[in-house]
């Protein structure tokens, strides 16, 4: 698959999922093996209690680019097992995931992503980082098999 057809799958596949369009979640590059998503800071609903960007979207963005990224490579794929590492405050006016496949296999894809606060001078800075074991699926017709 060439590069372009590789990004326009995966953002047909992120507008159907919900929580990825409530969210913002963009596609906005897509490699054999590579995937990158964006995400705009609205204070109003994306914040814990200290203003920062909540963990739990924190995670949702290192798992969707992982996923994303082995989504490249081995098709529909689902999370067996995720992991994130908060390493400073998510400030930002914007946060972008960059995930990377590590290995895939047959029957598990090894993927890698980390999570930058785009400041208002465009400077990435780095703020979390993830690791994830996905598997393939077969597509079927239930709501788990809709997720890449």
């Amino acid at each position: 698959m060439t590069d372009s057809t590789l990004l326009n799958t995966l953002q047909a596949v992120n507008q159907t999922a919900s929580f990825n369009r409530w969210a913002g979640f963009e596609v906005v590059r897509a490699t054999a093996g590579e995937a990158e998503i964006r995400m705009a800071w609205r204070e109003e609903d994306m914040g814990q209690y200290a203003g920062y960007l909540h963990a739990g979207l924190i995670g949702a963005m290192l798992d969707t680019a992982c996923g994303y990224a082995a989504a490249t490579v081995s098709g529909r794929v689902l999370a067996s097992h995720f992991s994130v590492n908060c390493l400073a405050p998510a400030v930002g006016l914007s946060f972008v995931a960059r995930g990377r496949v590590v290995k895939a296999g047959r029957k598990q894809v090894f993927a890698n992503a980390e999570l930058y606060a785009e400041q208002d001078r465009g400077e990435l800075v780095l703020v979390a980082t993830g690791n994830a074991i996905l598997v393939p699926v077969e597509a079927s017709s239930s709501p788990s098999a809709k997720s890449a």
